[in-house]
C-alpha cells in the first residue's frame, strides 16, 4: 500500500531584486515597487517523482540547498506545488522545526499540552504520555519552570520528546539528529527505530549518513531541486559522497592560504578498514588506515602533513599528523604516500569532513604549502560515546572480600580501549 506519492513535483519561487532606492524607502513604498518590479524565478525542485511504501523508511540527502526540505514543507503543506501531484494515504504528522510552538512565558508542562495540541494530540493522550515525554527529554527538575529560562539543549530535548511521543502514519523527520548531545542522538534514533517497527512511514531528512543507511530502506539523492539518483542506502550515499569530493572544502579551507606555486601537490586521501578494504563507512571504535598521495615538485624541508576532521557545520574536531612522535620529513622531487594508523576512530555517529594539508613546520594554522578536501568519513554506532569522542580507557573492579578489599586475588582488571 502506497503512503506518499510525488508526481511530477515542482516549486518555483519568485526573487525580487531591491535597488538602493527601494531599500532606503518606507516600508509600504517597498512593497508596492516589489509588486511591479523585476523578479527572477528560482525553481527549489524540479519534476520530482517518488512513492513511499506502506512501513518504509525514506532518506533524503544532498547539499544544503539542494531541495530536501522543500519536499518536506510539500508533503506537510506548509507551501503548495507549482506544478504537479502529492497524494498522502494516513495520519502525517512533522518534526520539521523543532521546538516551533512553544510560548517563552508557559512553563514546560505547558507548553507540553500547548505543542501537543498543536501537533494533533489530544489532551487526554497528551496527560497519559506526559511523565515519559518529560523523562525523554531529562527536563524532569525544570518541569515547571517558564521555558524561556531554559538551555537550547533543553528547549530542543524537549521539543523532539513531544515529537517522539506522537503515533503517526506518516512521520516526517527534518534533521533532529541535530538536537542534543550524542547520549540524546542515541535515544532519538533509538525513538524512530521503534516507530518504524511499529510500522509508521518515515521520510527522514539527515547530513548524518551513518543514521541514514542504517535507518532507512531507500534513499533518495537530491541536487539543484532534482533527485539525481533513488535506491539502496550504501549505492546512493557512494554516489553523493562522489559529489561531495568534487566540491569546495569547508569554511576552513577557504580561509587556508595555499601558495600560488605550490612546491608539493596532494593527490588522494584514501581510507581503509581493518581487512585491507577501501571503505568511508567506520564505526565508533574501529581501526582505520588513512593513505595520503602527492607529488612533489622542488625540494621542501621540514613539513608536515595532516589530515582534519570537521564536522558538516565546520567545526574542527580532531586531526592526524605527522608532527606527533615522528621524525622530520624532507620531500624530494617525485611521488609519495603517507600512512597514518588510527587504532580507534574516536568520533560521535555522524558524518565528517576529511581535509588534507602540507605545511612547514611552524607555520600558522592556515598557512599551507596545500591544502585540499579529501574524503568524506561516516562514522556508526559501535564504542558507545556520551559526548564528541570515544576516549580510550581502562577500568578496574576491586570485589570486596570480607571487610577488606584484597588486591592480590581479588582485583580484576578490564580494558576497554
Amino acid at each position: 500500500m502506497v503512503s506518499l506519492r510525488f508526481n511530477h513535483v515542482s516549486k518555483r519561487y519568485r526573487i525580487y531584486r531591491a535597488s538602493e532606492e527601494d531599500a532606503a524607502s518606507r516600508p509600504l513604498i517597498r512593497k508596492i515597487r516589489s509588486l511591479w518590479g523585476k523578479s527572477e524565478e528560482f525553481w527549489a525542485l524540479r519534476d520530482a517523482s517518488f512513492v513511499v511504501e506502506r512501513g518504509e523508511a525514506l532518506g533524503i540527502i544532498g547539499h544544503n540547498g539542494a531541495g530536501k526540505s522543500t519536499i518536506l514543507k510539500l508533503l506537510y503543506h506548509i507551501t503548495t506545488p507549482t506544478r504537479g501531484e502529492i497524494t498522502i494515504q494516513g495520519k502525517l504528522s512533522a518534526l520539521i522545526e523543532v521546538a516551533s510552538g512553544f510560548h517563552p512565558e508557559l512553563t514546560g508542562r505547558e507548553n507540553i499540552y500547548l505543542n501537543g495540541s498543536l501537533l494533533g494530540m489530544k489532551r487526554s493522550e497528551i496527560k497519559k504520555k506526559l511523565d515519559s515525554i518529560v523523562d525523554f527529554a531529562g527536563v524532569a527538575p525544570f518541569i515547571d519552570t517558564p521555558v524561556k529560562r531554559y538551555s537550547s539543549g533543553m528547549h530542543l530535548r524537549l521539543g523532539f520528546a513531544i515529537a517522539a511521543h506522537l503515533d503517526p502514519d506518516i512521520l516526517l523527520l527534518d534533521e533532529v539528529l541535530a538536537v542534543g548531545d550524542a547520549a540524546f542522538q542515541t535515544k532519538c534514533i533509538e525513538r524512530v527505530t521503534e516507530l518504524k517497527k511499529a510500522g509508521s512511514t518515515i521520510v527522514f531528512v539527515s547530513h548524518n549518513l551513518g543514521a541514514v543507511e542504517s535507518l532507512c530502506d531507500r534513499v533518495l539523492l537530491v541536487r539543484q531541486g532534482e533527485i539525481i539518483k533513488n535506491g539502496p542506502p550504501r549505492e546512493v550515499i557512494a554516489e553523493y559522497e562522489r559529489l561531495l569530493l568534487t566540491q569546495p572544502s569547508s569554511t576552513a579551507a577557504t580561509l587556508a592560504h595555499v601558495s600560488e606555486s605550490p612546491a608539493a601537490k596532494i593527490l588522494s586521501l584514501a581510507l581503509f578498514d581493518a581487512k585491507g578494504r577501501r571503505t568511508t563507512m567506520f564505526a565508533s571504535g574501529d581501526p582505520l588506515r588513512a593513505e595520503v598521495e602527492f607529488i612533489v615538485f622542488k625540494p621542501v624541508k621540514d613539513v608536515v602533513i595532516e589530515v582534519y576532521a570537521y564536522s558538516v557545520f565546520g567545526n574542527l574536531h580532531t586531526h592526524l599528523s605527522t608532527e606527533i612522535g615522528g621524525d622530520r620529513i624532507d620531500l624530494e622531487p617525485g611521488k609519495g604516500i603517507i600512512e597514518f594508523f588510527w587504532p580507534e576512530v574516536g568520533l560521535e555517529v555522524a558524518a565528517f569532513n576529511l581535509e588534507v594539508s602540507i605545511k612547514r613546520r611552524g607555520s600558522s594554522f592556515s598557512e599551507h604549502i596545500d591544502y585540499t578536501h579529501g574524503a568524506v568519513i561516516n562514522v556508526g554506532r559501535g564504542k558507545p560515546i556520551h559526548g564528541v569522542f570515544h576516549a580510550p580507557h581502562s577500568w578496574k573492579w576491586k570485589q570486596m572480600s570480607g571487610d577488606r578489599y584484597d588486591h592480590e586475588t581479588d582485583e580484576i582488571v578490564r580494558d576497554v580501549v
